[in-house]
């Protein structure tokens, strides 16, 4: 249960209620009505998943075939730049639908598909329209548009959808050459990660769910220095000339595709350490669209204000710059969208439970699943601040979306 009727115990918190966006909101911190709305919604789905068992139930017996409420796949998009941790998102994600996504088993060993019972996950770097060679030759970076393809991409993910198998190919990237394809079933979740999922308008059609990480130039800046200097012995020099020469094609072909997605996860530099430029503590918005088809927002608190939380106290431990939290309105490219924000990090992720509890939406099946999660991946990027935590809630909204089109339900264990 996702939704909290108990009254919290908070540090510092501002609420200014926008009556304009939300004619209901009230500035009251109980979460009675929400969780009687969200026992309402798991009632409605329970129904609808008994229902369907029971015609299947049926249907099996008179021998006909039945299928989900829908052919084919849910079809879920990633968008994101090279190093942007769409790996590390992606196992959060395909975790959350039960089982161990891996590699397809007794295939080629560089491939870039990851499979589980439930998830396919294909990287868009298979779809690539020349190898490595091939882009010396043109000229071109992987980043531009006229080096994808994506009249295959197009008719490749229209068969998946269909409920067909298809022959991927694998754009190796140790040797940068294509190897032999290999076989794609139709799974019963889709996921295209990579530079240009919705560049294309016929393939972004079929989404059921778009997402793009947004890092900042300068935490991009700032985690290269990181790695490249301290790592790979680079020259700060080579580093900012090596940034400088792929900044145009970024720009051009990969960056405005976010103003298609239906969440974005922006990660930016600190707010709460005065010209911070480590990019250690980071500055997170889970940017939300109003209107999106089978989403809802989560909240902090109370649904339509806008509410600034710094919870550091004798229920979270944290260390200087301690944390603070932002949910309200706001606009993205012209469109109203709702915003959850995380500046600073956890000292114990463990603690995370107390934030966990002031959080209304979140689609999780228990209570503490999301520090559960974030526990789970404790080791792994991002897990200690606002990216593993918003990553986290995004794969749960992911596997909602799921449901509600499947009219299956996900069965977890606590």
């Amino acid at each position: 249960r996702d939704d909290r009727s108990r009254s919290p115990h908070v540090h510092r918190i501002f609420i200014h209620p926008h009556p304009a966006r939300h004619a209901s909101t009230t500035t009251t911190m109980s979460a009675v009505s929400a969780t009687s709305t969200h026992l309402s919604q798991r009632r409605a789905l329970s129904t609808r998943i008994a229902a369907r068992s029971a015609s299947t139930r049926t249907a099996v017996r008179a021998n006909v075939k039945t299928t989900c409420a829908r052919e084919g796949p849910v079809v879920i998009g990633l968008a994101a730049d090279s190093g942007c941790g769409k790996s590390t998102f992606m196992r959060r994600m395909t975790s959350l639908f039960g089982g161990k996504a891996t590699p397809p088993e007794g295939g080629n060993p560089d491939s870039n598909t990851l499979i589980s019972d439930t998830t396919t996950v294909l990287c868009l770097d298979d779809y690539h329209l020349n190898d490595r060679q091939g882009r010396k030759e043109s000229g071109l970076t992987a980043l531009n548009l006229k080096e994808q393809n994506f009249d295959l991409m197009y008719d490749q993910v229209k068969a998946l959808k269909e409920g067909k198998s298809v022959d991927k190919p694998i754009y190796n990237h140790v040797t940068g050459v294509f190897d032999p394809a290999e076989r794609i079933d139709s799974p019963e979740v889709l996921i295209l990660e990579g530079l240009h999922p919705f560049a294309d308008a016929r393939v972004r059609d079929m989404f059921d769910f778009k997402i793009y990480l947004d890092i900042s130039d300068d935490v991009k800046f700032a985690w290269k220095i990181q790695r490249d200097m301290a790592e790979r012995g680079h020259s700060l020099e080579s580093i900012k000339a090596s940034i400088e020469a792929r900044k145009p094609d970024f720009d051009a072909f990969v960056d405005p595709q976010k103003e298609f997605a239906d969440v974005i996860i922006q990660v930016l530099p600190t707010q709460l350490i005065p010209d911070d430029n480590e990019g250690k503590i980071l500055r997170v918005r889970m940017i939300m669209k109003e209107g999106v088809q089978n989403f809802d927002a989560p909240y902090l608190f109370d649904e339509g204000s806008t509410i600034s939380w710094i919870p550091c106290g004798r229920k979270l431990t944290c260390s200087y710059p301690g944390i603070k939290f932002f949910y309200g309105p706001d606009t993205f490219y012209g469109k109203e969208v709702t915003v959850l924000e995380m500046d600073g990090q956890f000292d114990k992720l463990e603690e995370l439970i107390y934030v966990e509890s002031h959080l209304s939406n979140t689609s999780t099946k228990f209570y503490g699943e999301i520090t559960q999660q974030m526990l789970k991946y404790q080791n792994g990027p991002g897990s200690n601040n606002g990216t593993g935590f918003f990553q986290t809630m995004v794969g749960l909204k992911v596997r909602e979306v799921y449901e509600r089109i499947a009219e299956k339900e996900v069965v977890v264990k606590a």
